[in-house]
């Protein structure tokens, strides 16, 4: 049997092999390696100020007024079938609810920030559709320059035809090479910083952002209310010095889940935390309380199944056009690291319920597992934390109490020096 030395250099030699393996297949959406980078100046953003629909179930148009000229990129993706308009960054000033209500070959559309710099509007389709025409017209009698998308029905076949005679469309936005220069070079500059720095890293992923709005009920929308208690958790760990701290977003962007997972893996994460906050359609009951999640192959309840469900969603949400992860990693060296990783998890977990029960209310099973895909980092010990339920009223009110989001911070603070403390020493030596 080889050493224990020799196992780990083999075990690291896997892993760097998996992570660039993982990193070939992915898709070429802008979120930095360590943390989503923020522009140098605030530029006038382009105003998009009214949208609207017209057309029946054969030929749909959609019309978008702005105050300004823009370049954009639009492709179609199927399985769910979708059309994706990319765009430099725009200021979406519409009137609450637009795109909830579809129209012909429209069933709804969602509009937000996918990076720094980069803005797009993803169509959820009735069916296979194509692009007939999209184009812009510049500001006329009276008009506002305006951006126009114009859809026709196709078949299934015509459609899987289309897609192969087009090029790969470019996942990410045109937007100014400036602007992308400024971002590689912070993402670079914050890199080489952090080198030096040997203490614990703690990634906190606050989850949705961007285009994808997570849950909403009464007003609240999960990807705000996640991001503000991210934030706070930030700003309590860096307080105590002990580690340093990434976020996988600091601002209302969206961040693919493959992108989230190599964010840790970049920093070599101690500790991974993602947050979110759940909902239940109202013909399955109102539940309540905070939820531990941790990953497994098979979810503990149907409720977990559900949930991992809906939130490994969130790259088709964002329209991001995903290739299957590669099956060749699951190496043995892999899977051994999985199942330590796995172990270290839940220890956490355990942990972490056991602070947060004196001073939140959990769910009456507050430790639950399932298949998340934000999880599957196979050498950084991963949970994901649905703080509430939004759609439960008395969540609500305290997802958005600075007080109740205190205590919670605090408690799960005290988690995380626990664990950390605990594990830094009995961690072995390095050679």
């Amino acid at each position: 049997m080889a050493s224990r030395a020799n196992r780990r250099v083999l075990l690291g030699y896997a892993l760097v092999c998996a992570a660039a393996l993982l990193c070939s297949h992915a898709p070429p959406v802008g979120a930095a390696e360590d943390q989503s980078p923020t522009p140098t100046a605030a530029p006038n953003f382009p105003v998009a100020s009214g949208a609207r629909l017209a057309g029946d179930s054969k030929q749909t148009r959609f019309v978008l007024d702005l105050d300004k000229t823009i370049q954009f990129s639009a492709f179609a993706l199927a399985d769910p079938y979708r059309v994706v308009v990319d765009m430099p960054q725009v200021s979406f000033q519409l009137a609450a609810g637009t795109g909830t209500a579809g129209r012909g070959l429209i069933k709804a559309f969602r509009y937000g920030l996918v990076m720094p710099g980069g803005s797009r509007i993803v169509f959820d389709l009735t069916g296979p559709a194509k692009i007939a025409n999209s184009y812009l017209l510049d500001a006329a009698n009276g008009q506002p320059p305006r951006l126009v998308l114009e859809l026709e029905q196709v078949d299934r076949t015509s459609f899987v035809q289309s897609l192969a005679a087009a090029s790969r469309p470019e996942l990410r936005p045109a937007i100014a090479d400036a602007a992308d220069t400024a971002a590689v070079e912070g993402a670079a500059a914050a890199k080489q910083a952090a080198s030096a720095d040997l203490r614990p890293v703690v990634v906190i992923d606050p989850g949705h952002g961007g285009i994808d709005n997570g849950t909403q009920a009464g007003g609240e929308s999960e990807k705000n209310l996640v991001l503000g208690f991210g934030l706070a958790l930030r700003d309590r760990l860096e307080k105590s010095g002990k580690y340093r701290v990434v976020m996988t977003r600091t601002d209302d962007t969206f961040i693919p889940l493959a992108d989230r997972v190599r964010i840790a893996r970049n920093q070599s994460a101690a500790l991974f935390v993602s947050i979110h906050a759940d909902a239940l359609p109202r013909r399955e009951g109102d539940a309540r309380g905070a939820t531990i999640y941790t990953l497994s192959d098979r979810a503990s309840d149907a409720e977990a199944e559900r949930l991992a469900e809906a939130e490994n969603k969130a790259d088709a949400i964002g329209g991001v056009n995903l290739t299957e992860e590669p099956t060749d990693v699951a190496d043995i060296l892999i899977d051994l690291a999985q199942r330590e990783t796995r172990t270290f998890s839940n220890r956490f977990a355990r942990l972490l319920m056991g602070e947060m029960k004196n001073t939140v209310r959990m769910h009456k099973r507050p430790l639950k597992s399932a298949g998340f895909r934000v999880l599957k980092a196979p050498d950084v010990p991963s949970v994901l934390i649905e703080l509430g339920y939004v759609s439960n009223k008395g969540d609500r009110e305290h997802l958005v109490s600075e007080n109740w989001r205190s205590r919670t911070v605090g408690s799960m603070a005290q988690a995380i020096d626990s664990f950390l403390a605990k594990r830094l020493a009995t961690a072995g030596p390095a050679n």
